[in-house]
């Protein structure tokens, strides 16, 4: 039960800071979803992220911060393996299947209902 509060005020903390990013610095939803991708790999790059996750489980996994954490987390796994070229297929690697389902829902919602634009 614990875990499940922790889970709950954490992720609930990030999505705080975001919306503080949009409704208080005027920031547009790509910046502030870019912000916080680059956040989570900056605090996944120091080390400081696998802690977070440790501690709130689902709370730091399921915000858009934790991609930002994958992406270096398989670059950095995959350096190790094969080299400066791991980094560039690293970053694949992890996040493949949420980039696949992106790009295929959003293709089916496209089709299923009628895109501005």
């Amino acid at each position: 039960m614990e875990k499940l509060l922790w889970a709950f005020i954490i992720g609930g903390l990030i999505c705080v800071i975001g919306q503080i990013m949009l409704d208080g610095f005027k920031l547009t939803p790509a910046h502030t979803t870019s912000t916080l991708v680059v956040v989570g790999a900056i605090l996944g790059g120091f080390g400081l992220y696998e802690p977070l996750v440790e501690f709130a489980g689902a709370g730091a996994t399921v915000p858009i911060s934790s991609f930002g954490n994958s992406l270096v987390k398989g670059a950095l796994k995959e350096f190790e393996s094969t080299g400066p070229i791991g980094v560039l297929t690293g970053i694949f690697q992890i996040t493949s299947g949420g980039i696949s389902a992106a790009i295929i829902f959003g293709f089916i919602g496209a089709l299923v209902f009628k895109p501005k634009g």
